[in-house]
């Protein structure tokens, strides 16, 4: 796009705040241009915040009923899925799996449950538990 048709919408989601896109000048040069926001991009980002926090209201009843462990809550309350979990905590797929069956996450080692912790940025005692509501 060029310089002169990057989005200055004044975004609610950049709070006041200003993006850095790239774009070309006449010359064909490309050079950093600040945008306020553009309110489709402001859309598709509060549709997925909505998504993850309805992820995680059905992560929480299940970890209430006792089906799925905290690991499943905390993974979508902290607006992530498997895959990402999986890249940032370099743990394979199939394991995390595991550990969100609650006999298996009970088992966990401390160096486990601390790395786990780490991703999230939480205490190892609130991965190990849930809000009430």
């Amino acid at each position: 796009m060029r310089r002169d048709q990057v989005p200055q919408d004044n975004s609610s989601s950049y709070a006041g705040h200003k993006k850095l896109l790239y774009a070309q000048t006449e010359a064909g040069d490309y050079v950093g241009v600040k945008s306020s926001g553009w309110e489709v991009e402001a859309a598709a980002t509060c549709a997925a915040v909505e998504e993850f926090e309805q992820l995680a209201r059905a992560a929480l009843a299940e970890v209430k009923a006792g089906t799925r462990s905290p690991l499943y809550y905390h993974m979508y309350a902290s607006r992530m899925d498997l895959p990402l979990l999986a890249q940032v905590s370099g743990i394979w797929r199939w394991r995390i799996n595991r550990h969100f069956q609650p006999k298996h996450f009970a088992r966990l080692s401390d160096a486990l449950l601390d790395r786990y912790a780490e991703v999230f940025d939480i205490p190892r005692a609130q991965l190990l538990t849930t809000p009430d509501a």
